[in-house]
């Protein structure tokens, strides 16, 4: 597969994210450093551990001949960044970045997440080296994709004419309080050196370890590196590696220890001219214990209700020893692990969609391995929005940011279904509203008085379909059934203070809180859509569960609702915001003219009005993807999208007034919030962000877009989000938003079920693919869905569905341009079907299974 190539300044901005599933990472740099070390439960972005690095020393006939840092030159702050006295600005770069010691000259870095590649090579340096890093990656293996380890495999190459003797020594910062120890093992097939702490209680969150692992068969190892006053830790530990031969110990006994200290574990091997040799290392980490650090009434509150106010990660009860246990279960399996990762990567790559696409999917995937995202201890996902640099940015896997992303519950299902039963088993008030922020520690529950957002609960419905469909069970939908019924009703429940819908009419009303934080009054056609779409999504869950008369009042609802909506707040071109702005009944009904009245210019603040809203029909974005049918007339969809691309995309930016955060600018494009063509009213003061180009808005809307025709103007939303983010200005694995890592850019991933037609009902075992006008023949796509996934290949006159990972039951695939005499082949053998203008449906349920015979479904269209 092709890598994409990050060369000269795009290096400049590159942290790739090498961590698991809830467990944090570290940053590996463009120029082959370890950077942005996010390690111990909080983020800490710019970070750096002491003097981690990994260093390369050529020898001939016991001469050192070169020692270099395998690291590249550094492309920015040579004047040094930050603050501080005799550090920082004014200072140069910051010595930790070891940008003063030797290293390569030539660096080429080459990825496709979850791998990436470094190169490095110097004239002045008898030989090269090649880095490739990654976490394991397995969609609907959470465990293996959760192990808490930076996977590296370096190749060294003699490109002299001389036998060399080689070191490839890694040396390790401890980040932890002191006294710290350092404890080494060199006798069995696996060397380790770990690094721990006697400075705090095990259950304490400051407690952690590293370790740091190789199976190089000759090693020798240095406990601790030289302590001493200005810059001798950096002058020995040069002088250290240069040294010809195996390292030279150092100990301190623990009551001397101290902090800051640093140990290295070196391979020894010897290279003839023109041979190569790999080595791999692993940095496995263990933070076991969280607390809640950001709420401070967290405490009090768990004290309360009972709960114990710490709780471990998930991966620290998967492999209770630490980080030796999970480094050893790492290098068991290496080869597992990263065959099957590999296999994720290229059949993911293998796509023939828009390379743009592919890009934006696969880099945005890397939010799941970021200090984003936590496992809490029984598996329960949780994420917050994004990152601050060194703390989680808005916490409470929240509902109206979650529901935009769709990655999660296509590769990694059980855990998005767990944020579910999360959210309906506690986040629930007692009129059934559904406050956006789940509170930790898990167990406890809603805050009476915390605030519903409409576009969060109604979504929370909509995705609780969804993953119903992906999974297809039913039990588990009946399980939190009378949750979600108890949240629907919220909408005219006599208790719902801001008097959503009282009337039952399908229109929301009201004060309606949404993602842009704040409120609207009045109809509109953004949260009004939402709220559709949950009745249209209940109906069918309620009809499904034997609860017919429910379902036939939920439709009832929701065509009285569509009805008013299409007659009222559609102005020929595109669906808006009705307001009378100079009315200040509704805010003064709410109590709330203080914030949103604004006296000087008679108006009411924060709102769309007139205005041409990115999310005005964003619901038909999750409808169209879980196959739930239109919930606005099609001809206006289009018109709609039409509109939101003519008025709001603009390229390029550098003419925009944007007073608010700014994620594109200059020459660069992006798909904007609202916007106000000329004509229509705009606000004084409008809603939030209306002139940002925030990327998981405007993901979903090309993905709208692309899925109702606009295909041209679908791609170019999202070349011009990924062209922002091309390593010079900014991290291509690093779309920010409220913050760093923002989860909202996983509705990138929807572009690939759109694009490929994907659909999907495991309820009846279905799964179908209809690719889009515009893309290629033949035509061949990932998919993911249920406990399995792999690639479908499709052309002309026949398709291979392929599954990779797991089994797929399967009684029906939609497929277009089946004829009367389709037929298939399991594992080469015929299959009994029946062919119908959509596709083929299977006499007897076949059980597609990964790495078996049946894994291979063909099929003569």
């Amino acid at each position: 597969m092709k890598l994409i190539d990050y060369t000269g300044d795009r290096q400049t901005a590159i942290s790739f994210p090498l961590g698991g599933l809830g467990t944090g990472c570290i940053g590996l740099g463009g120029d082959g450093r370890f950077i942005d070390w996010e390690i111990a439960n909080h983020p800490s972005k710019g970070s750096l551990n002491g003097y981690s690095h990994v260093a390369l020393r050529c020898e001939e006939e016991g001469r050192t001949v070169d020692l270099r840092i395998v690291q590249g030159d550094l492309r920015t702050g040579y004047a040094g960044v930050g603050h501080g006295r005799f550090a920082g600005f004014g200072f140069g770069p910051d010595r930790r970045l070891l940008a003063g010691m030797p290293h390569f000259s030539g660096t080429i870095f080459r990825a496709a997440y979850p791998f990436a590649e470094v190169g490095f090579t110097d004239p002045g340096c008898p030989c090269e080296v090649r880095l490739t890093a990654f976490n394991p990656f397995i969609p609907h293996n959470d465990r293996d994709s959760g192990l808490p380890g930076a996977f590296l495999c370096y190749e060294v190459t003699n490109r002299s004419g001389r036998p060399l003797a080689v070191t490839l020594a890694a040396t390790l910062g401890n980040p932890l309080p002191g006294p710290q120890l350092h404890e080494h093992s060199t006798g069995t097939p696996l060397k380790w050196l770990h690094l721990a702490t006697r400075g705090v209680p095990a259950d304490d969150p400051a407690w952690g370890e590293l370790t740091l692992m190789t199976d190089a068969g000759r090693v020798s190892v240095q406990d601790y590196g030289f302590r001493g006053r200005w810059f001798d830790d950096l002058e020995i530990m040069m002088r250290d590696l240069g040294t010809p031969g195996p390292l030279r110990q150092r100990t301190y006994p623990l009551d001397k220890a101290g902090e800051g200290n640093h140990g290295t574990l070196a391979a020894h091997f010897d290279l003839a001219p023109g041979a190569s040799q790999r080595v791999r290392f692993l940095i496995a980490w263990n933070f076991p214990t969280r607390e809640n650090d950001w709420d401070p009434s967290a405490g009090e509150a768990a004290d309360a209700a009972g709960l114990p106010r710490r709780w471990k990660n998930w991966y620290a009860t998967a492999w209770p020893g630490g980080s030796r246990e999970s480094a050893a279960y790492a290098f068991k399996h290496w080869d597992r692990l990263e065959s099957a990762t590999r296999r994720f990567q290229e059949a993911l790559f293998s796509s023939t969609l828009p390379d743009c696409v592919l890009d934006a999917v696969s880099a945005n995937l890397s939010i799941l391995k970021s200090p984003t995202v936590m496992l809490l201890e029984d598996g329960t996902f949780y994420g917050f929005e994004g990152c601050h640099s060194t703390s989680g940015s808005c916490e409470g896997s929240c509902t109206h940011v979650w529901n935009y992303a769709q990655a999660l519950p296509f590769l990694f299902p059980r855990l998005a279904r767990s944020m579910r039963e999360a959210d309906y088993a506690y986040n629930l008030t007692s009129t059934g509203g559904m406050p956006f922020r789940l509170r930790l520690p898990l167990g406890l529950k809603a805050n009476e008085q915390g605030r519903s957002c409409a576009d969060g609960l109604f979504g929370n419905v909509l995705v609780t379909y969804r993953d119903w469909k992906l999974s297809g069970d039913t039990a588990w939908l009946r399980k939190l059934w009378p949750a979600i019924k108890r949240a629907i009703a919220y909408a005219w429940h006599p208790g719902n203070t801001d008097r959503w819908d009282p009337e039952r009419r399908g229109v929301l009303t009201g004060r309606q809180h949404h993602t842009l934080d704040m409120e609207l009054f009045g109809p509109n056609s953004w949260l009004t859509g939402f709220y559709l779409g949950a009745l249209q999504a209940a109906a069918e869950m309620a009809r499904h569960l034997g609860e017919p008369e429910l379902a036939d009042e939920y439709e009832a609802i929701a065509a009285r609702g569509r009805e008013w909506l299409e007659a009222n707040l559609f102005n020929g071109e595109y669906y808006f915001h009705l307001i009378d702005l100079n009315d200040r009944t509704p805010v003064d009904a709410h109590n709330v003219a203080d914030t949103y009245w604004n006296e000087e210019h008679g108006e009411v603040k924060y709102q769309i009005g007139e205005g041409c809203g990115i999310d005005q029909i964003l619901a038909q974005y999750h409808a169209d993807l879980y196959g739930l049918g239109d919930i606005f007339q099609p001809d206006r969809v289009r018109s709609a999208l039409e509109a939101i691309f003519r008025h709001n995309f603009i390229s390029p930016l550098r003419n925009l007034v944007n007073p608010c955060r700014i994620y594109g600018l200059n020459d660069e494009s992006g798909l904007i919030i609202c916007s106000w063509p000329a004509g229509r009213r705009r606000p004084a003061i409008p809603v939030p962000y209306a002139q940002e180009a925030m990327h998981g808005f405007e993901y979903a809307a090309a993905a709208l877009m692309i899925s109702r025709g606009l295909l041209d103007e679908g791609l170019s939303v999202v070349a011009g989000i990924r062209e922002r983010y091309d390593g010079r200005m900014r991290n291509p694995w690093n779309e920010i938003e409220c913050g760093s890592n923002y989860a909202r850019s996983m509705a990138s991933y929807a572009l690939i079920p759109i694009l490929s037609g994907f659909t999907f009902d495991m309820t009846e075992g279905r799964i179908g693919f209809a690719p889009l006008p515009g893309m290629p023949t033949p035509f061949c796509t990932f998919w993911s869905v249920g406990e399995a996934w792999g690639l479908l290949e499709l052309d002309a006159v026949s398709a291979r569905l392929q599954v990779l990972g797991g089994t797929l039951p399967l009684r029906r695939l939609d497929l277009p341009g089946v004829t009367d005499d389709a037929a298939a082949r399991l594992g080469g053998q015929p299959v009994a079907l029946e062919a119908d203008a959509d596709g083929l449906c299977f006499a007897s349920p076949l059980e597609m299974t990964a790495d078996a015979e049946t894994a291979l479904l063909e099929i003569d269209l």
